[in-house]
């Protein structure tokens, strides 16, 4: 006869961090949180072996082995993804248009990731995806002077003038930039610094000195670059140092 796993509601087990059943099979993205209720309940969740029909039950996070169906159901409490991002594709998680998140496997957008910032519909290279909010948080916050590396082309030689005013900072009219680092190549290509992250600002830019950009590329994002391994509209999982470099943020800020 098998055992019933049958805990108190709100009960916290020994060895860390507890969290509800329900939420440990829906934080898997393979089910819903009203699915894994109905599991519990047929009697199709076992808990280190043993029945777990209350779904409201609490588990240790970081011991508890979780099966459904048989299956043992694998658990992180956040998940970090790395997008070679395509043109055409909004940042977002819903639009009317296509989203970056419909590259993804639909089970992402179930747990709750979405795009950390945006680049434009237009703009390609690097996208992070979590559902880590505080990391997300943090990395866009304007204290974190979290540095953001393009690649461009320009449709008009970029003059020297312009070169230095973009370094300086410039008036956009609604705010002042920070001083950029720039790096041409060519007077219609090289790489762009920023620390900041407003709407369209790259292209304004280059537009206040009197050139438009034709491509832009994002390669580095805080200490992440583009992985050269990712063609475009590709994705993986971060690797443990790659999360841990942008969970763990040096005193003088992130990517800094």
């Amino acid at each position: 006869m098998i055992a019933v796993f049958d805990l108190t509601i709100g009960r916290r087990l020994t060895g860390g961090k507890t969290v509800r059943l329900d939420k440990y099979i829906a934080d898997s993205g393979e089910f819903s949180r009203s699915e894994a209720q109905k599991l519990a309940r047929r009697g199709q969740v076992a808990v280190d072996g043993e029945i777990a029909r209350d779904p409201s039950a609490h588990v240790d996070e970081n011991t508890a082995e979780v099966s459904v169906c048989g299956r043992i159901i694998k658990w992180r409490r956040f998940r970090y993804v790395i997008l070679n991002k395509p043109s055409g594709y909004v940042s977002a998680t819903e639009d009317a248009g296509p989203t970056v998140m419909d590259l993804l496997p639909p089970e992402y957008t179930k747990i709750g990731l979405a795009p950390c910032g945006r680049l434009d519909r237009d703009t390609v290279g690097l996208l992070l995806i979590t559902n880590d909010g505080a990391t997300t948080h943090r990395l866009l916050s304007p204290k974190s002077h979290v540095r953001k590396r393009y690649r461009y082309t320009l449709k008009a030689p970029l003059s020297e003038a312009g070169a230095q005013a973009i370094r300086a900072g410039l008036d956009l009219g609604d705010f002042f930039t920070k001083p950029a680092e720039l790096l041409p190549e060519s007077e219609t290509s090289g790489e762009i610094v920023i620390t900041e992250g407003k709407f369209h600002q790259i292209k304004r830019m280059f537009h206040a000195v009197g050139t438009e950009v034709a491509s832009l590329e994002r390669v580095a994002f805080g200490p992440l670059t583009l992985d050269p391994a990712l063609s475009r509209g590709k994705w993986r999982e971060l690797s443990a140092d790659e999360i841990a470099a942008i969970t763990i943020a040096p005193e003088s800020g992130v990517g800094v």
